[in-house]
Order: C-alpha cells, then sequence, then structure tokens
C-alpha cells in the first residue's frame, strides 16, 4: 500500500507502521444486478493499533481538514487516538469530519457504537453518513434502527454540534442538512453499478475535495457522487480512484455541477 501510495504521488512521511499487525482484506461478493455482499477480514488490523503518539508525529497544526471513521473508535488504543487527533485538529483551525461508517460486527455491542459517536460529535464539524448509519448514531435498543423516523435522527446528530450532516443516498444521490434551514439537495449521477466497495471513501474524498476549494455545499456534495458514481462502475476500490481530471471530466460530460 504505501508503494501504490508513493507512486500516486502522497506523501507517506507520517504513515506509521505496525509490525506484527495484518493488513485488512475484503471479499466482496458481485451478484448482478444489485447485491454486493462484503466479508470482512480483519485480525488484529493495524488501523486500530494507532496511538497518542502516533497522532503527535502528525502535521496536524498544518491540516485544512481532518476525517476520522466511527470504525476507528470501536476499541483502544485507536479510539482514544482519534479523538484526540480531532482535538488536535480543531485547535488548529481545520476541519474536522467524522464518516459514521456504522460496521456492527467492529463493535461488541451495536449500541456501544451509539454511545462513541455521541460523545465525539461535539467535535466535529461535518458528520457524514447513509441514513441507516445516521439512525445507529441514536441507537440505544437493538430495534432503534429499524423505527427511528430519519428526520428525528438528523436533528438529534445537529443538535450534538456539526454545522452540517451529509447524507448519502446511493442511487438517490446526496443531501446535506444545516441547522435551522432547509436540506441542500445534489442530484445524483446515474451508473450502472457493478461493485459498491469504496463508493463511501469515493464521495468523502470528492466532498472534501470541493470544501478545501471553498465551494458551496451543492457543488461539494455533487463533486462526492460523481467520485462514488465512478468507482461503483469499476471492479476495484482504492486502486480504482478517479483522478481529479476524471473526476471533473465526469461531472462536465454530465451536464456540470
Amino acid at each position: 500500500m504505501l508503494r501504490f501510495l508513493g507512486r500516486e504521488g502522497v506523501d507517506t512521511r507520517h504513515v506509521p507502521v505496525k509490525p506484527g499487525f495484518r493488513t485488512s482484506a475484503v471479499l466482496l461478493g458481485i451478484e448482478p444486478p444489485d447485491r454486493f455482499p462484503l466479508v470482512f477480514y480483519r485480525d488484529r488490523p493495524p488501523d486500530l493499533e494507532l496511538t497518542i503518539d502516533d497522532v503527535l508525529a502528525a502535521p496536524l497544526d498544518r491540516t485544512r481538514a481532518f476525517l476520522f471513521t466511527g470504525t476507528g473508535l470501536s476499541r483502544e488504543p485507536s479510539r482514544s487516538a482519534s479523538l484526540f487527533a480531532a482535538e488536535r485538529a480543531r485547535r488548529a483551525g481545520a476541519a474536522v469530519l467524522l464518516d459514521i461508517d456504522f460496521r456492527p460486527d467492529q463493535w461488541h455491542d451495536p449500541r456501544a457504537f451509539g454511545v462513541s459517536l455521541r460523545g465525539a460529535l461535539p467535535l466535529c464539524d461535518i458528520a457524514i453518513g447513509t441514513e441507516s448509519e445516521v439512525k445507529a448514531v441514536v441507537l440505544e435498543r437493538a430495534a432503534d434502527v429499524a423505527v427511528a423516523h430519519s428526520q428525528i435522527a438528523v436533528a438529534a446528530v445537529l443538535e450534538r454540534g456539526p454545522r452540517a450532516l451529509v447524507v448519502k443516498r446511493g442511487p438517490g444521490g446526496a443531501s446535506v442538512h444545516l441547522p435551522g434551514q432547509a436540506p441542500v439537495v445534489a442530484a445524483p449521477f446515474p451508473v450502472e453499478p457493478v461493485n459498491v466497495l469504496g463508493a463511501g471513501d469515493a464521495f468523502a474524498a470528492g466532498l472534501l475535495y470541493g470544501l478545501v476549494r471553498g465551494w458551496d455545499w451543492h457543488r461539494c456534495a455533487r463533486m462526492g457522487n460523481a467520485c462514488g458514481a465512478i468507482v461503483v462502475t469499476r471492479h476495484g476500490c482504492a486502486n480504482f480512484m478517479p483522478t481529479e481530471r476524471e473526476a471533473l471530466d465526469f461531472v462536465a460530460a454530465r451536464g456540470g455541477f
């Protein structure tokens, strides 16, 4: 992975290496037209071994945007490291984003996910998730995700401190919810999916691209939609993320922002 990032021009000087821990693997099933079951193999994954010392070694004082995930809060030492990193980035004036990223099999109790996420939200400027993930944030009982009203869940997330909640809706596009305002709705880019693995990460990358360039919410979310749409048409994940030029050309060919 470090070699791949290096070939892509990514500065990897601050990527910690955890000897003795295993890079995670994912088994993807492709069942056309719309089933893509995933099995995650995470035996002692190195990403959950990030420490506060790793955070202190990172250049967060020079960061414009910092994103961390709900899965990173699932156990120690990653939980404390993630929260500490969010604190440092916020103090440095960076935009702090939380990808809600609810993966029930990574938690000893799915309700612990809601407890951890609700505690992290006051550190965040922007939260990102699917509708079911947003509902999971308010989870206190096993049935809450199924019965929770999405608008109530959105309000509950915003009440915790973020200035924006971005809800990914797959083929339905995305919506940006701001306190006291009507949602900003970004239309999707219709495509024929062949693999959904990596779509959420691609969306976040496109959204961040727009944010650091000062774009408005609609344009940012459309860029996220475009990056997600490109990835789902390819048989791959990280190695198949679009380049800047590919994403911008994709949008321009489909009517622009």
